[in-house]
């Protein structure tokens, strides 16, 4: 029996470590670019150590200097089908779009269909707010630099769907929602404020908030191959397959889709309609006059009004402005893409980049370029992203949880033997095991619950970050429930032993 148990235990052992080693193996491969360090020596190798280190499959970038254009493609916008990126691939903008929505709002204002100091019940009479109990009014001017006191993460409360009615369920769903500060008082960014101005902008025209942008900005730009991306409409051969990180790799993830905030992140576009849009900022080639006016004012700071930021640093219009150098930028992300602009109206320089993943690497690679552009020296990649943070410690932890896993497992099959000499002895590992079967058991409830305790919940986990979390949840919780078994073991052998 005992030489059973010997080669059982002895093939157990095995077969664990070679789960170990495989495991690791495999992690360690695709995790070790991203704490390499790279190579910074030029514009190229900067993008591509970048890319590298979030795992980021394919970036655009578009660069416009003094009315010159420079397109610069790399990686693949389908990476099973081994695409490449070119300047007419087609990418999601993410909070980008803003900018567009905030020039629909400034353009019905200059025609007379409202102002921007209405407020949103004069066109959507149900939406009641409260701040401390108490119904209070938002302003156009408010939502417009997130100055309303929606909290940011009212971004949970945008319905997943692709029917129309899907707009008027995300108001509705923030239509009573208790706010964070005063209206007018802080910024505080949050996306569903630009989704109320898509309604509003609806409830003013008669018309659907992209039909409208698409007539009155994109048609008149030449932006012929951006469209608003509703979940309706068929994809165009031209869109970059989408992705999320996972154990430090790049997997093909199709997002679920959100009419209900298409106007503050599913604008599609490609770097020669945005080479347009940037152009149209910086005043160059023809523009009609209207929207040419519309463009000068989305740049210009009411302090009043606009969200402040930082010093000499303004949120207005769609833009985070910064009035002393005369610089307009933002970026943008949705679950698998991401952008970032950047435009010197008073340098005549500008630079937009594109990713079909959600990860920072836009905008450190459009600040190292306009750094560059600038004669200054581009900075090495910054672990401040949080979702290639995530999946890094996360795929840490699934090793770890794997290592613990296989130990437990081994302690089982080998059978737990306990060495009581005397009574004191007994006591003290009764003790011992009955603390251990307590915490195991919190800690077990702790692996499901935290999501919560970080005013997260399941949903947005699995949209937004990188399955190595639930992975590792599974882990964890098989880990404790083997700690529970083990401790139980213990408690009876030590009862038994009476």
């Amino acid at each position: 029996m005992k030489k059973i148990l010997s080669k059982t235990g002895t093939s157990t052992v095995c077969v664990i470590l070679l789960i170990v080693i495989i495991t690791t193996i495999v992690c360690w491969n695709e995790l070790g670019s991203l704490v390499s360090t790279g190579n910074y020596d030029n514009t190229d190798n900067m993008v591509e150590t970048i890319m590298s280190k979030s795992a980021t499959p394919g970036v655009a970038v578009v660069l416009l200097k003094q009315g010159k254009t420079e397109y610069m493609n790399y990686g693949y916008a389908d990476v099973n089908n081994m695409k490449r990126v070119t300047e007419e691939s087609l990418f999601e903008l993410g909070s980008t779009t803003k900018a567009f929505t905030a020039l629909a709002v400034i353009l019905l204002e200059n025609e007379g269909y409202l102002s921007r100091s209405d407020f949103i019940t004069d066109y959507i009479p149900s939406f009641e707010p409260t701040i401390k109990g108490e119904k209070v009014n938002i302003t156009i001017n408010q939502l417009l630099a997130h100055t309303s006191g929606i909290p940011p993460w009212s971004i949970q409360l945008i319905p997943e769907g692709t029917t129309e009615e899907m707009l008027e369920k995300t108001i509705h769903n923030v239509s009573d929602i208790a706010l964070d500060t005063y209206p007018g008082t802080a910024y505080n960014y949050a996306t569903v404020n630009y989704d109320i101005l898509a309604m509003i902008i609806e409830k003013a025209t008669g018309k659907r908030y992209q039909d409208y942008v698409t007539e009155n900005i994109l048609v008149p730009l030449g932006m012929t191959d951006s469209y608003f991306t509703t979940g309706q409409e068929k994809e165009s051969d031209k869109l970059t397959k989408g992705y999320r990180v996972l154990f430090g790799k790049d997997l093909e993830y199709d997002a679920p889709r959100y009419y209900g905030n298409i106007a503050a992140g599913y604008l599609v576009t490609n770097s020669k309609d945005l080479e347009r849009w940037i152009n149209a900022q910086m005043g160059i080639g023809y523009i009609p006059e209207n929207l040419l006016n519309a463009i000068q004012q989305s740049h210009q700071v009411d302090i009043n009004t606009a969200g402040y930021e930082d010093e000499n640093q303004y949120y207005s219009f769609g833009w985070s402005i910064d009035t002393k150098n005369r610089v307009v930028s933002h970026s943008g992300v949705n679950p698998n893409y991401s952008s970032q602009v950047i435009i010197n109206l008073e340098k005549q320089q500008a630079i937009f980049v594109l990713a079909n993943m959600n990860s920072t690497a836009p905008s450190q690679i459009a600040n190292n370029i306009y750094e560059s552009m600038n004669g200054n020296p581009m900075n090495k990649f910054n672990y401040d992203d949080v979702y290639v943070l995530i999946d890094l410690i996360f795929s840490f932890l699934v090793i770890v949880a794997v290592v613990n896993i296989c130990l437990k497992a081994i302690k089982l099959v080998r059978g737990i033997k306990l060495n009581i000499k005397d009574e004191k002895t007994r006591v003290r590992k009764l003790i011992g095991s009955s603390v251990s079967l307590i915490l195991s058991i919190m800690f077990l409830a702790l692996v499901f619950i935290w999501p919560y305790l970080f005013n997260n919940n399941y949903y947005m986990i699995r949209v937004w970050m990188s399955y190595s979390i639930f992975i590792w949840m599974g882990l964890a919780a098989i880990n404790f429930i083997l700690s529970i078994i083990i401790n139980i073991k213990k408690i009876v052998i030590i009862r038994g032993s009476l």
